[in-house]
């Protein structure tokens, strides 16, 4: 009785209900377990690229090109290409490999069990930033071709996602999957009829200098360009939430599985960088062709319909111009949704020992996106953009900084990644601190707070210092803060022969449900086992194993 009487005590019956509706609540805590992974290699990249279907990369591309000059541009979308593809491999890769999201990859590599929930905060603010700005083009469609007021097309565009989120995984990748191929016809055929039948066009899209007028190369706008486009780079986190669902890599998949983890984590930037450059060709076009389009061509509603216009009937232009936008919008705005649910409820949870379900953020992060679109707060989104990007690239290179550098090279960072309860220290100084520093310098530098000479260099600044302080501060302390314990008390070995997360099954004793054993430890009051989540919404901490000496 005292031991019921304790667990009541630690987890609440709604905790419990809700933990196990763990196909409703997609892992959000978790580790992704065997069992649940039954989507092909195939399957989980096509849901994962089905998330950057967004329109804002052609906003973004054009809003560059008029700003700095196609010259300047193109290099900024390369060094974003190359920054984004370099920094982005380690982490989706462990991903798939170890079927966790990318908050539980960063609580083991560098930040501890506390110290990445405010890299969840990064993660939640990224996903209703751009929330709003996609939820803002789909009700600009809305507006263009059915008269629908803006005030109402924000409301419709966000209402219209929280049912196709509901059930994770299982509606998202059929949503992706099906709405793939009509995206890209409606996407491709623009750009292919305006180089055919408008050879000149290509002539003038590398000519044009923009609003800067410099004609041609300049290092500052390039890095200025560079850190707009980098505002993306918190996008791998979201292509991870699906990768996590990845089979089992073994001798008969390796090849789809690394072909599939490639392209669908880093290689996502190589469609957002042509997206941004198809946005800018399309937005030259218009500039030079189209009479009072210097207003709207960097707007994508209003780039394809008047290309759509060139070769269709105006009635059937304007309705595959909505339709265009409507499914690109719903598509990635799920992609957000469902990410930004995670985050919050990741925090929450840590932070609360409470466990209120991802449904519950997930209206959350939806309001919050919702009040920014109707609060017109696009008015300074070059601002926001360009602010946001240094937390997002301190994050995330210092979290593939430690990855490739502390735990392949140094070997002071465990290899196999480790998320659990007890198992962590709360901070680790490698990560946290790197990050604070290297975001803090950088955001110093983009406010002009170190010189205006070094204001264009803030995504450099960012970059370099979340790649080289992991390691140096790694070995100042000799690696001691990554792991409270080594030992979780199972002796069922953590991986397969091939190097999988196990799919052993054991019952936890506080929710009585059986999970897979990566995802449970030792109970350290009763000779049983208690999962991770049971664990994360123990207030009084005595399932958690003490510290090993």
């Amino acid at each position: 009785m005292t031991s019921e009487l304790g667990d009541e005590v630690r987890t609440t019956d709604l905790d419990r209900l809700t933990a196990t509706k763990e196909t409703l609540e997609d892992y959000t805590l978790r580790f992704a377990p065997r069992s649940y992974r039954k989507w092909s290699t195939g399957v989980v990249g096509i849901s994962a690229l089905g998330g950057i279907a967004y329109l804002a990369d052609f906003a973004i591309g054009a809003n560059i090109g008029i700003s700095y000059g196609t010259t300047n541009a193109l290099w900024g979308i390369l060094i974003f290409a190359v920054v984004i593809f370099l920094t982005g491999f380690p982490l989706a890769y462990y991903a798939a490999r170890y079927n966790m999201d990318l908050d539980l990859i960063t609580r083991g590599s560098g930040f501890g069990y506390y110290g990445s929930v405010v890299t969840n905060v990064i993660m939640a603010t990224f996903t209703f930033i751009f929330f709003a700005l996609e939820g803002s083009i789909m009700a600009q469609g809305l507006q263009l071709g059915l008269g629908v007021p803006l005030w109402l097309g924000y409301a419709a565009s966000t209402l219209i996602i929280f049912p196709l989120v509901i059930y994770g995984m299982k509606v998202l990748s059929t949503l992706q999957v099906w709405t793939t191929p009509l995206w890209l016809i409606l996407m491709v055929a623009p750009f292919v009829y305006l180089v055919v039948s408008h050879p000149e066009s290509v002539g003038q899209f590398f000519a044009y200098q923009g609003e800067a007028g410099n004609g041609g190369f300049d290092l500052g706008h390039t890095l200025l360009a560079a850190g707009v486009c980098l505002s993306l780079i918190a996008q791998i986190a979201e292509q991870i939430d699906y990768l996590r669902f990845m089979p089992p890599k073994t001798p008969e998949n390796s090849r789809s599985w690394w072909t599939w983890m490639i392209l669908a984590g880093p290689g996502w930037v190589f469609f957002g960088a042509i997206k941004q450059v198809v946005g800018l060709f399309l937005a030259v076009y218009l500039i030079a062709n189209v009479a009072d389009s210097a207003g709207i061509a960097n707007q994508p509603v209003h780039q394809f319909l008047e290309i759509y216009e060139n070769f269709l009937p105006g009635w059937l232009a304007m309705t595959l111009a909505v339709v265009l936008v409507v499914i690109s919008q719903i598509k990635i705005n799920v992609t957000n949704a469902y990410s930004g649910s995670l985050a919050w409820t990741n925090s929450f949870t840590r932070v609360t020992k409470r466990y209120p379900g991802r449904l519950v953020f997930l209206g959350f992060n939806l309001l919050i996106a919702l009040i920014l679109m109707e609060a017109n707060m696009f008015d300074f989104l070059n601002t926001i953009l360009g602010f946001y990007a240094n937390c997002g690239m301190a994050w995330v290179v210092v979290v593939a900084s430690d990855i490739v550098f502390n735990k392949y090279l140094l070997g002071l960072s465990p290899k196999a990644p480790e998320f659990r309860r007890g198992m962590l220290y709360a901070i680790n100084p490698v990560g946290f601190g790197s990050m604070l520093i290297a975001a803090g310098v950088s955001i110093l530098a983009f406010f002009g707070g170190l010189g205006e000479g070094i204001r264009p260099y803030s995504p450099l600044v960012a970059i370099g210092l979340g790649l080289v302080l992991p390691p140096i501060i790694a070995i100042a302390t000799k690696g001691k803060y990554y792991l409270r314990r080594t030992d979780d008390g199972i002796d069922l070995p953590m991986y397969d022969e091939l190097g999988n997360p196990s799919g052993a099954h054991l019952t936890c004793h506080v929710c009585h449900h059986d999970y897979e054993r990566p995802d449970m430890l030792k109970c350290q009051t009763h000779d049983a086992f208690v999962c991770s989540l049971c664990l994360s919404t123990d207030k009084v901490a005595d399932h958690v194993l003490p510290a090993q000496s």
